[in-house]
């Protein structure tokens, strides 16, 4: 098994690598980077200045079909599906896509201030969420999972940092 992050306008290189060490240290597999060039144009809405997340998989299952190994789209691109006022992620349930945005997770979009470690927290949070879809896992109701549904900043903060005994069984973790 490997895991795939595809940044695609994502330019902090350094929490790259710090999240490549995590996602290792959880899933025990290998953990690369993929250069990924993607015409995400058509999935833009002019109207809500956001990216519509379902197009952005969508092009990429077109364009990776061959890639082996799960495939974690990381953008500071704000996204949205239809339903929601925003997204922080989407992925495919014990599929192999997945994308997150890092736009709402700063915490200068909420204060103006920044916080580091704050922000690659809620990454880190996020990241394993869209993952554990992947993986089969389905929102968990104990709120120190990670897979807890977070519909704001303030759901994604009250969560653990880490799939708690049920979910971690279920995908093989123990």
């Amino acid at each position: 098994m490997k895991i795939n992050l595809a940044p695609i306008k994502f330019s902090n290189k350094a929490f790259l690598e710090r999240l490549i060490r995590d996602l290792k240290n959880v899933f025990q597999v290998n953990i690369e980077i993929l250069d990924l060039f993607l015409d995400i144009s058509d999935s833009y809405s002019a109207e809500r200045k956001q990216f519509y997340s379902t197009k952005i998989l969508e092009t990429a299952i077109k364009n990776t079909g061959q890639t082996e190994g799960k495939i974690l789209i990381i953008t500071e691109m704000d996204l949205y599906v239809p339903v929601l006022t925003f997204v922080f992620g989407e992925a495919q349930l014990n599929g192999k896509y997945s994308v997150i945005s890092s736009c709402r997770l700063h915490e200068e979009f909420y204060t103006g201030h920044t916080n580091n470690e704050l922000f690659y927290e809620r990454l880190l949070k996020e990241t394993l969420h869209e993952l554990g879809h992947n993986f089969g896992l389905l929102h968990c109701l104990d709120w120190d999972c990670v897979m807890h549904s977070s519909n704001s900043i303030e759901e994604v903060d009250i969560k653990g940092l880490s799939y708690c005994g049920h979910c971690r069984k279920e995908i093989n973790l123990l």
